[in-house]
């Protein structure tokens, strides 16, 4: 075989004319793939559950296949798209009746930060880092923990945050990145500083080394008394 050979690389054994064919392919799959979408409801990618995405992912899966292969007839393909659309219907009907089945397929929110702390022994479960978190508290337009009451990540991916009003704002931990922050393992000076993963707050004294009573970790920063800004 001749390297870098740029008939094999764009054709290999396809001939041109198949390219027509490939196009009519590829238009005959978005059109599945768009009544599906038509069927499923007007959400967006990350209104999608993880059992929404699972079942784009197949369709996908089978689009591609039914697009680029001429030997994957396109009558089967359909076939798979009329099964996944009826099955799709039918659990989410199931799912109307049954709270256990939604739980399976649908999975729970999880609270993620409770009274201006990180919910610890919530989230370890969640499989994301307390970074992830923070990142998605960050969108959500927090700069520090005492800002929030309640924060939920829904099953869709998205997050929920209820503020408290600027008069109640608590000192917190400082979400924004590591280069905006400074953290210490021994503090420099007296004060109140917050762990830098869970944001539990403890009074301190100079050079005091100590882990976080909540999650064992050793790095600290010092607590955040910012309000929202509007």
């Amino acid at each position: 075989m001749k390297a870098f050979d740029l008939q094999r690389m764009a054709f290999d054994k396809v001939p041109p004319e198949f390219l027509g064919e490939v196009a009519l392919r590829s238009l005959y799959t978005f059109v599945l793939v768009f009544l599906f979408l038509k069927i499923a409801g007007r959400r967006g990618v990350r209104q999608m559950s993880l059992f929404e995405v699972l079942i784009i992912l197949t369709l996908g899966s089978a689009a591609g296949d039914v697009a680029f292969y001429d030997d994957v007839p396109m009558i089967p393909v359909f076939i798979v798209f009329v099964s996944l659309a009826v099955f799709y219907r039918l659990v989410m009907w199931a799912m109307s009746k049954s709270e256990k089945l939604e739980d399976l397929f649908e999975g729970k929110p999880v609270v993620i930060v409770e009274e201006g702390k990180l919910a610890w022994d919530k989230v370890r479960g969640a499989n994301m880092t307390e970074f992830e978190f923070f990142m998605e508290l960050r969108l959500s337009g927090v700069e520090q923990l005492g800002q929030v009451r309640l924060a939920i990540m829904e099953t869709n991916g998205q997050m929920s945050v209820y503020f408290y009003r600027d008069e109640e704002v608590k000192p917190g931990l400082c979400i924004l990145p590591d280069v905006c922050i400074e953290r210490f393992t021994r503090v420099p000076e007296s004060g109140d500083y917050a762990c830098a993963r869970c944001g539990e707050v403890v009074t301190m004294q100079p050079h005091d080394h100590q882990l976080c009573p909540r999650c064992a970790n050793a790095e600290w920063t010092k607590v955040s008394l910012a309000k929202r800004t509007p």
